[in-house]
């Protein structure tokens, strides 16, 4: 019997590769000789540079970077097996729990980090560049990040902006001379599950900017400052970046990606499974566990389970999903490729209870134990 391993971290609880040494112990009590292939997975969010790293037997690589205030912090990357592909999470450099609570700005706070992370895994002699957007702190729409790497947004008087969304109405040029050759020779793939514009009501100001510390008024102007950078962009590059889909994703990362830099948004778990060569590992199983802490609507929106599971369909495997809640919106992934899911929880307990780290490892080891248990009685 083989069986594939592939789930999300139950956050709070279990690191993926936690997750995936429960399940494989609780497969092994009852099948001991079976086959059990663990992928460790993230959707492109927190964990995708752990999860990267583990699956391609690359390495970890620490840098001293410009925090989302100016300030130096520490944060890191991964560098695939192979060594030309470098993963980046921005909100190492730029996130929001880099930021007190009573710190977070947008009209200040820059993705100029970023970019300092770019340039170190150039130098190292990357040149496939892997994003995972998601949880930043910012609203530049990447311009701290392309600044790092050297391009130009002079105001009037013909002086470099500062950092963050306030500064964006006072661009009055863009020039990307200065960028370096080796920037222009990377291919920039980016994991983007949010398909918000640039700017307007949908925009990454109005929809995102709040939960990073921006009052009503700041929205505004924030929202302003993204509409003038992408009437700049469109007058000095020819580029829209308005009409990019997920343009507005980290703030506007997504633009400066896909507008700058020629990078592909796409799914982050569709990504992550492309990297890790995970369909060819999956034709020939019986078997897939996969899992997060909690299946429920949004699930169905592209987070790792769903993703793990179409490609399971595709060649007619079994796909058992494990998670510490289950709600009922979670029944239309029957739809999506999984063909049951079951809650590890097994008897009434408070939330820091099933979270706990240890009663969450014992409640996925028994699960997986259980089902595979049913699974011998079937097969006899």
């Amino acid at each position: 019997m083989k069986v594939i391993i592939a789930s999300d971290s139950f956050k709070g609880s279990l690191f993926s590769m936690e997750v995936s040494q429960a399940i494989t112990l609780g497969i092994k009590e009852i099948f001991p000789k079976a086959l059990v292939i663990s992928f460790p997975l993230a959707d492109g969010g927190e964990g995708t540079v752990e999860a990267l790293v583990a699956a391609t037997n690359g390495q970890v690589v620490y840098k001293t970077v410009t925090g989302p205030l100016g300030d130096p912090t520490h944060a890191m990357y991964g560098i695939a097996g192979d060594g030309n592909t470098a993963v980046i999470e921005v909100a190492a450099a730029c996130g929001l729990p880099l930021l007190a609570t009573e710190r977070r700005n947008p009209l200040i706070t820059t993705t100029y980090g970023v970019g300092e992370l770019i340039l170190d895994a150039i130098e190292k002699g990357c040149r496939d560049i892997v994003i995972g957007l998601g949880g930043s702190g910012t609203n530049d729409a990447g311009v701290g990040m392309l600044q790092a790497l050297g391009f130009q947004f002079l105001d009037k008087n013909g002086e470099e902006i500062g950092f963050g969304g306030g500064e964006l109405q006072k661009i009055f040029s863009i020039h990307d001379q200065k960028v370096r050759t080796a920037v222009k020779e990377c291919t920039f793939r980016v994991a983007c599950d949010v398909k918000n514009p640039l700017h307007g009501t949908n925009g990454a100001a109005y929809v995102f900017a709040p939960q990073k510390g921006a009052a009503k008024e700041m929205v505004s102007e924030l929202d302003e400052g993204l509409r003038h950078f992408a009437e700049k962009v469109s007058s000095s590059l020819h580029i829209d970046v308005q009409k990019i889909e997920g343009a507005g994703a980290a703030g506007g990362l997504g633009a400066a990606f896909a507008g700058f830099l020629n990078g592909k948004l796409q799914s982050g778990i569709e990504l992550v499974l492309s990297l890790i060569h995970f369909e060819e590992e999956l034709k020939d199983a019986d078997f897939v566990i996969t899992g997060e802490g909690k299946l429920d609507g949004q699930t169905s929106m592209g987070k790792t389970p769903l993703g793990v599971a179409k490609l399971a369909k595709k060649y007619e495997i079994p796909v058992i999903a494990l998670a510490g809640s289950v709600t009922q919106e979670a029944g239309s992934l029957h739809e999506e490729g999984i063909t049951a899911f079951f809650s590890i929880v097994n008897e009434p307990m408070n939330l820091g209870t099933a979270m706990d780290h240890d009663v969450a490892f014992a409640n996925l080891k028994g699960s997986a134990s259980q089902i595979f248990r049913l699974i011998k009685g079937i097969k006899g």
